[in-house]
């Protein structure tokens, strides 16, 4: 029985605690337990709203002190791999595919090798991307030759783009590969603006998404190839 007057933490979720996390740097202004979720937030560049989420998929189990949610350090260093996970786009559930082979781990060496194999995984599927986006900008190549050849006096000419300075800022990050949570941080913006100011790049491009927008960018010579 719990003693009269005092609160002790409860465990919101069953998951256990991982015994096994590769090594991961933490933020340099997190404690190392009973951190509130504004802490937890602010430390990794993420909303109260995204910590809920991530505990509805079952990747954080914050505890309990009366009517405060709190973070232990082991769902620290957890959000510590999940947040390098949301960094290189990794899917939520592969995130929770490996987040649950991780809490099987034998050991500190069983768990390297797990996220080493998830990330070679994820090198993998953005290597084949970057194919992808350099067949699609060879083809962008060939259709604007072809529509350039000829005096076809029915042709409508492309109207110029011009991007504001923070949407040029945008694009060279979306340019190099960065994801929308990660840009939100770096340009200390609402995710909410980020994904509006992607939108309206990709609407200026012509682009059905924002590897066909970043392609167009590129041949237009808006961002480097390089």
């Amino acid at each position: 029985m719990p003693e009269h007057g005092k609160t002790h933490p409860s465990h919101a979720g069953s998951r256990q605690p991982s015994s096994f996390l590769p090594h991961l740097p933490l933020p340099g202004t997190i404690a190392d337990n009973h951190v509130g979720i504004a802490d937890m937030a602010d430390a990794f560049g993420v909303t109260h709203r995204t910590l809920h989420f991530y505990e509805e998929k079952g990747l954080l189990s914050a505890d309990r002190m009366g009517p405060m949610r709190v973070y232990g350090l082991d769902d620290i260093r957890r959000m510590a791999v999940i947040n390098a996970c949301r960094e290189i786009d990794m899917p939520i559930s592969a995130i929770q595919e490996l987040m649950a082979d991780l809490d099987a781990a034998s050991s500190q060496t069983h768990a390297a090798e797990i996220f080493d194999h998830a990330l070679n995984g994820r090198k993998r599927e953005l290597a084949a991307q970057q194919s992808i986006l350099r067949r699609q900008m060879q083809r962008i190549s060939e259709l604007l030759e072809s529509a350039g050849d000829g005096d076809n006096p029915e042709r409508v000419a492309v109207p110029p783009i011009h991007l504001s300075p923070i949407e040029t800022k945008c694009l060279a990050f979306m340019a190099e590969g960065y994801p929308a949570n990660r840009i939100a941080v770096m340009m200390d913006m609402d995710m909410t603006a980020v994904l509006t100011l992607e939108s309206g790049i990709i609407r200026k491009f012509n682009g059905h998404n924002r590897f066909q927008a970043v392609a167009k960018a590129v041949l237009m010579g808006f961002v480097s190839a390089d």
